[in-house]
């Protein structure tokens, strides 16, 4: 039997309880489909809540100061806020992309060997289209290149 994830905080949604496999279990059976269906679709629900939160606040908080200090503070919490609403924007993306691969019944297995990801991987990364070997090949040889 594999070990569970005990540690909520490893995970990228709050309200959706880690899956618990049963010894024996297919893997990426039905249930486990729906599982990381759930938390793929409340994962972008919460990007998307959390883009438009950023849209309201830039309208609410944009105010002409006629000190140029507080105008480019301003400026400057501004830019770090759309930076980081441009990763999730891209995330969501990914995300659907990734909610296509579980409808398509393609969802789980390495792009690169086709052997399991594994459940544990795909709760805290749920998005992950390789698995952790492969991964790690990847990084070394983009680490590599980078030098």
């Amino acid at each position: 039997m594999t070990a569970q994830i005990t540690r909520k905080s490893a995970l990228p949604v709050d309200g959706i309880e880690p899956y618990v496999s049963t010894e024996g279990e297919e893997y990426m059976n039905d249930d486990q489909l729906a599982h990381f269906r759930a938390i793929l679709a409340k994962w972008s629900e919460s990007l998307v809540q959390e883009v438009n939160r950023t849209v309201g606040h830039m309208q609410e908080d944009a105010s002409n100061f006629s000190d140029p200090a507080d105008r480019a503070t301003q400026e400057e919490e501004f830019t770090l806020e759309l930076r980081a609403r441009d990763r999730e924007r891209k995330l969501i993306r990914k995300i659907e992309k990734t909610i296509a691969r579980v409808d398509a019944d393609d969802y789980g297995f390495c792009d690169a060997c086709g052997i399991e990801i594994g459940l544990q991987r795909l709760e805290v990364r749920p998005t992950a289209e390789l698995c952790i070997d492969c991964k790690a090949t990847q990084e070394i040889k983009e680490r590599q290149i980078a030098n």
